[in-house]
C-alpha cells in the first residue's frame, strides 16, 4: 500500500511528532522513509544585507538540515527502516507537494502544531500541503499538552 513515506522534516517538535508516526508506520508497512528538509530563505524581496551573505545562509541552513535529517535517520535505524534523505530550497509547502508528485511518493506523514484558535484560520505548512497535494497526506498533530 505504501512502499515510500515522505517525512518532511525541520527539527521543530511538530515535525519531529510527526516524523516519528511516519517512522513507525513505514515499519509496520516495510515501506522507505524519504525524509526532506526545505532550505526556506527569507522572502523575496530581501534586504540588501541579506542578499550579499545568502550563499552563507543558504549553507548555513544546509548543515543545519544536514545534522537534523541525521538525527532522524538515527531513529528510523533504530526502528529498522529504510531511509533516505533530500534537500530542496523554496516555500516548504510548495516543496513538499512537488516531491512528493514527482517522485511517486504514496504518502505525506507530517506534524502539525497547535495554534489555537487564531492559528486555525490563518492555515499554516501542513495545512497548505493538506489542502494542495494529490499524494495522500496524514498529519499528526499536537496538542496544548505537547506545548
Amino acid at each position: 500500500m505504501y512502499d515510500n513515506i515522505l517525512v518532511p522534516y525541520d527539527g521543530s517538535d511538530e515535525a519531529r511528532r510527526g516524523a516519528e508516526h511516519g517512522i513507525e508506520l513505514a515499519a509496520a508497512l516495510d515501506a522507505t522513509v524519504h525524509a526532506l528538509y526545505v532550505i526556506d530563505l527569507p522572502g523575496t524581496p530581501r534586504a540588501l544585507a541579506l542578499r550579499d551573505d545568502e550563499e552563507e545562509m543558504r549553507e548555513e541552513y544546509r548543515a543545519y538540515g544536514v545534522e537534523v535529517l541525521a538525527n532522524l535517520g538515527n531513529v528510523a535505524e533504530e526502528h529498522g527502516v529504510d531511509y533516505e534523505t533530500h534537500f530542496k530550497t523554496g516555500a516548504p509547502s510548495e516543496e513538499i507537494v512537488e516531491f512528493a508528485e514527482d517522485e511517486g511518493m504514496d504518502a505525506i506523514v507530517l506534524g502539525s502544531a497547535f495554534r489555537g484558535k487564531l492559528g486555525n484560520l490563518l492555515g499554516g505548512t501542513t495545512d497548505k500541503v493538506v489542502r494542495t497535494s494529490s499524494v495522500p497526506v496524514i498529519s499528526q498533530r499536537m496538542s496544548v499538552n505537547d506545548i
